[in-house]
């Protein structure tokens, strides 16, 4: 029996092993190539995976050449639009349709279903359409605007809350608890795990968005990161794939940094919520 559990633990072992190396590996081989020299080769025979010669060039020839700070600034000030209305909305929503005796939430709920067939591309005219009557074109607001609210995190909030057995609801009628009071104090504290899920997942698709920024931005100071980085080549940057390789890490970083900073709560959430 030991060889085979030590059997089935090394092929648990390699099979992680292989997902963290297709998962991390590509991250790290850009990483190592937009820290080579300009004399290292970064394709072909002569390339080699570690740089004979490291150097940050590329990242200081990309703030010096490009206003990377004033698109990472953009994109944070939409991803924050994002994440607060991502974060209300959905949560309300989600708590009202999870609630007993309301007697649309089915109808809401075949609402929302059917919004998440149809693709963006399918509404995206009609939606510059409306942006431009209400004058947000070339704005940050018209960019954040249609994400304001998405219907998955209203269902992942829907499903929570409806997780909360009915026993718990009843006990805090019998003690008095208000609506807001039961909300704040019973249902939201089971709901940090999807909280931080809505947060990733906003942030993720609102810092990663190009196509909606492309249509409505001009301006190039309204510019958000991944806008400006398609851009790049139009630049007197040209076509150097170190350069290329440095703002898309630096385009990363953030994505990795807010992970790392809430998977305590994420995972601990989703452990109180399991257990609840």
């Amino acid at each position: 029996m030991s060889w085979y559990r030590s059997r089935d633990l090394a092929v648990r072992y390699l099979l992680l092993l292989a997902v963290l190396g297709l998962t991390i590996g590509p991250l790290l081989w850009q990483f190592l190539a937009s820290i080579k020299g300009s004399g290292e080769a970064i394709f072909g025979e002569a390339a080699t995976l570690l740089p004979k010669d490291p150097t940050l060039d590329a990242y200081q020839r990309v703030f010096e050449q490009v206003p990377m700070a004033r698109y990472m600034l953009n994109s944070l000030i939409v991803c924050g639009l994002t994440i607060t209305s991502q974060v209300i909305f959905p949560t309300l929503a989600g708590y009202m349709m999870s609630r007993r005796g309301w007697r649309g939430k089915q109808a809401v709920f075949a609402v929302l279903i059917v919004s998440m067939i149809f693709p963006f591309e399918s509404i995206m005219v009609s939606l510059y359409l409306q942006t431009q009557a209400l004058g947000l074109l070339d704005t940050l607001v018209g960019v954040w605007l249609p994400g304001a609210i998405a219907a998955v995190n209203v269902l992942i909030m829907r499903a929570t809350f409806a997780a909360v057995p009915d026993e718990i609801e009843d006990a805090a009628l019998l003690d008095g608890a208000g609506e807001w009071q039961r909300f704040w104090h019973l249902f939201l504290p089971t709901a940090v795990g999807s909280l931080m899920v809505v947060v990733i997942n906003s942030f993720i698709a609102a810092w990663d968005d190009f196509l909606w920024p492309f249509i409505i931005l001009r301006d190039e100071h309204r510019l958000t990161l991944t806008l400006g980085l398609s851009r790049m080549a139009e630049s007197s940057l040209g076509f150097d794939i170190r350069t290329v390789m440095a703002g898309s890490i630096i385009a990363i970083a953030p994505l990795i940094v807010l992970f790392v900073v809430l998977q305590r709560w994420f995972f601990k959430g989703v452990e109180q919520g399991a257990v609840k």
